[in-house]
């Protein structure tokens, strides 16, 4: 699928060799080699592709793909000689083939000379750490974690079993799941934006909480997360936070969270769990959003939401009522026009 020096995929595997994993069912027998995973439009007959989407339903004619997941409705619309492989979630199982053909890179067992681990570190087994890294005292790292280039672990945090660490990210002041990853430039931990106002000035509030990031978080590049003000921060298990998104100090986010890039939630906001927050979306503080939110992109939050609300605009309101609203003053203004 990748065709550049950057991706190698693995293999070639056999359907047989990835059916069961991926969670799909097929009634063509075949011993035929699969080395690589492609869109439809590009995908070659030794390559898999998928469909999931109907849009894209008028590629299945053309293609040239060897063996296609897609649902069972779609199946019978498959070329000749192409074969279908049936999932109930055609984007998940293909996401779980290309995890076949491109695992992560293997985390090596080795500790560069040019980083620096303080003496008090406790480092589990099988750790990378690589050339630039700093470590410092009483820091614990859980078993085959890869600690990237340049990266700063400040004081005590604790960083659980099989994360990686972006190069330049910097770590204070937290502690950390299992099978976490954080990319490039995150900083977790910084100290919140808090402050008394006097008419003579600003007076700094000491930011004495942590970040507790839970298992299986993943934190896109150059985000930020800041450290309570004295409860924690906390990021809930299986959340997805985007590049480039803020959360300060004090905000609670549930389980399996999704935030698109450049969004941003102010201090003590607490998120039910699978909350949706779309790109550029804001969050005024202390509010209390429930589970299943949905938040649309660019949208301005103000008010408590309840669970399983679906909302869009500034500020924003149920989504219907946003979009019938806009599309009343579209027509006003084409009349004016």
């Amino acid at each position: 699928m990748t065709g550049n020096r950057f991706f190698v995929p693995e293999g070639p595997f056999s359907i047989d060799s990835f059916a069961e994993d991926i969670k799909v069912t097929f009634s063509s027998v075949t011993d035929k080699m699969f080395t690589d995973v492609a869109p439809l439009s590009t995908a070659e007959n030794d390559q898999v592709s998928f469909l999931d989407n109907s849009k894209y339903v008028k590629d299945l004619e053309n293609t040239k793909a060897g063996a296609i997941i897609l649902k069972e409705e779609y199946a019978d619309k498959i070329p000749n000689k192409c074969i279908a492989l049936v999932s109930k979630n055609p984007h998940l199982s293909f996401a779980l083939l290309s995890q076949k053909f491109y695992p992560l890179p293997e985390v090596k067992n080795a500790i560069s000379e040019q980083a620096y681990v303080d003496p008090t570190a406790k480092i589990s087994t099988g750790c990378q750490i690589d050339a630039g890294a700093w470590i410092g005292p009483n820091v614990e790292i859980g078993t085959g974690c890869h600690i990237g280039p340049n990266v700063v672990i400040q004081e005590s945090v604790v960083i659980g079993a099989h994360c990686r660490i972006g190069n330049n990210a910097s770590l204070e002041c937290c502690e950390i799941g299992m099978f976490t990853n954080i990319h490039p430039g995150v900083r977790v931990g910084t100290r919140g934006f808090g402050f008394a106002i006097d008419p003579s000035g600003f007076e700094d509030v000491p930011q004495t909480g942590r970040v507790i990031i839970g298992n299986r978080v993943e934190i896109g590049a150059n985000s930020t997360i800041d450290r309570g003000m004295g409860p924690d921060t906390v990021i809930g298990d299986g959340c997805k936070i985007d590049n480039l998104i803020h959360i300060a100090h004090n905000v609670k986010l549930g389980r399996g969270c999704v935030m698109a890039a450049m969004s941003g939630i102010a201090g003590s906001t607490e998120l039910g769990d699978f909350v949706v927050c779309g790109a550029q979306a804001g969050l005024s503080g202390h509010l209390k959003i429930g589970s299943g939110v949905q938040i649309a992109a660019r949208a301005g939050v103000t008010k408590d939401l309840e669970a399983g609300s679906i909302v869009g605009g500034f500020p924003a309101e149920p989504i219907n009522t946003w979009r019938k609203r806009h599309a009343m003053i579209t027509r006003l203004m084409k009349k004016k026009g």
